[in-house]
């Protein structure tokens, strides 16, 4: 392994641990589509800081970046409030705007630099270990990585202290209101967080990415745990896992790195959608159809407890007159009547059948519910 497939490892680490956990708390609030928002919309911050520095170092191509996500951000919350629009169509009325301005600036006043269009939407992880940081004639490593790592730092130390604030607003917001906390701020303050990380990582990965690491890994942890901080610590393992796991994918196939990345990321999400102990699909339909049958137990013990000590009780629960009492087929009640049996819910005798005393607790318990 060479020096600079080290490099991009890293700083594709680093990029998906910044962008995962801000991430958490956009699933979570349900404004997952607004990192998509923020990623492209802040392409009109970064351009109108170029044209005013010149520069595509200087630090106010950040600061305007995240000024551009606090108004994204804003623009959206002043639709939404008109009642006029939902939340996802102002979202989709803001950001191709402010998208569509900046790259309409880039090609007509920015079209002699590298700052082009194909870099800002899909990045080139193999050119980012090429811009390099020195310090007093030392090379110090490539910039992306520092740069990541330092928004990666700012993340971790805002969750940190806030991390009882963040997780009251997001969870209650009014009782958050009521304890003296101001979920607006805390809100616009998150945002401006996820803008900062989205700037920080468009050089090295693009847009298309910053949104594929910022949702997919929170995504994949929502539907494997229950608790907020285990969903943070998920969120960047699968992240990170999914970096290094895109990178090799892309090497060995020969193909675009930063779409590995995000293909390799959809692919984990897919098998946890499937194979999730508790929200996967086949979880699911296991659990729906376990459901049913004890549904369907529950009401034959019902029927049973009903018709005990009744005259009529010899016709009423005799095996073969149930597709007429509880309207089932012949073949579903012969299967429900089998697994009553093993659960040892009813016996069977000379065609009646008689609850047991476990039986009948569960026709009682099943009538209070």
């Amino acid at each position: 392994m060479t020096a600079m497939q080290i490099e991009i490892q890293l700083i594709a680490v680093v990029v998906a641990l910044a962008c995962a956990l801000p991430g958490v708390f956009l699933i979570l609030r349900r404004t997952a589509m607004m990192s998509d928002a923020i990623s492209h919309a802040i392409l009109f911050g970064i351009v109108v800081g170029f044209l005013l520095t010149k520069s595509l170092s200087s630090p106010f191509l950040i600061v305007g970046a995240a000024l551009t996500g606090v108004l994204t951000v804003s623009l959206v919350e002043l639709l939404t409030k008109t009642r006029l629009v939902r939340e996802d169509a102002a979202i989709g009325l803001v950001f191709p705007v402010l998208f569509s301005i900046g790259v309409i600036l880039v090609a007509r006043y920015a079209g002699n630099v590298h700052l082009d269009t194909d870099s800002v939407l899909l990045g080139e992880l193999a050119f980012a270990p090429f811009n390099r940081m020195e310090l007093f004639g030392h090379d110090l490593g490539p910039q992306s990585l520092f740069v990541m790592g330092g928004v990666l730092l700012l993340n971790v130390a805002f969750i940190a202290l806030f991390f009882k604030e963040l997780k009251l607003s997001t969870f209650d917001a009014g009782l958050a209101a009521a304890l003296g906390f101001s979920p607006a701020l805390i809100h616009y303050t998150l945002m401006g967080f996820v803008s900062v990380t989205a700037v920080g990582a468009f050089d090295a990965v693009g847009s298309v990415l910053v949104v594929a690491l910022m949702i997919t890994p929170p995504a994949i942890a929502y539907l494997l745990t229950d608790r907020l901080a285990a969903m943070l610590w998920l969120s960047a393992g699968i992240g990170a896992l999914g970096a290094i796991g895109g990178y090799w994918a892309a090497y060995w196939l020969d193909v675009s790195i930063a779409g590995m990345m995000a293909t390799v990321a959809g692919v984990i999400f897919l098998l946890t959608y499937l194979w999730s102990p508790r929200r996967g699909l086949l979880a699911t339909v296991r659990r729906r159809r376990r459901q049913r049958w004890e549904f369907a137990i529950n009401m034959l013990a019902i029927h049973l407890f009903h018709h005990e000590g009744e005259a009529n009780a010899v016709v009423e629960c005799r095996e073969d007159h149930l597709q007429d009492h509880i309207d089932w087929t012949v073949d579903f009640a012969r299967k429900v009547v089998g697994r009553a049996e093993a659960e040892g819910v009813l016996l069977r005798s000379e065609g009646l059948l008689k609850l047991t005393d476990g039986g009948r607790l569960r026709a009682q318990a099943a009538m209070v519910l």
